[in-house]
């Protein structure tokens, strides 16, 4: 067995005694559960055409989610077709993406 540090040592006896916590909530393990089973199976290739300003917004949403955008729009689509998508209606606000501003007002 290979030898322990120090800072190593201090690290065990903490997990033994229970003094460390999950830094994941549950609502990041959800999120990174959707993302895992939006992945898990990547078996066809898609190639579709987007507007600039759609695809930029979906890089900051994803952004946001702390994901790739690919991952991002392959977990919507999953949602979509497997009739697991909600769609909520909300109000334009300041931190609403370019297109969404767009579209309400044109």
């Amino acid at each position: 067995m290979p030898k322990v540090d120090a800072y190593e040592r201090e690290i065990l006896t903490a997990f033994d005694k229970g003094n460390l916590k999950s830094v994941a909530t549950k609502t990041e393990l959800e999120k990174f559960r959707a993302a895992a089973r939006a992945t898990a199976v990547k078996d066809r290739r898609v190639n579709i055409r987007l507007s600039s300003i759609d695809l930029s917004d979906i890089q900051v949403r994803a952004l946001e989610e702390g994901m790739p955008y690919q991952t991002l729009i392959a977990s919507v689509l999953h949602k979509f077709v497997s009739g697991r998508l909600i769609e909520k209606t909300q109000p334009i606000t300041d931190r609403s993406t370019q297109t969404a501003r767009k579209r309400a007002t044109g």
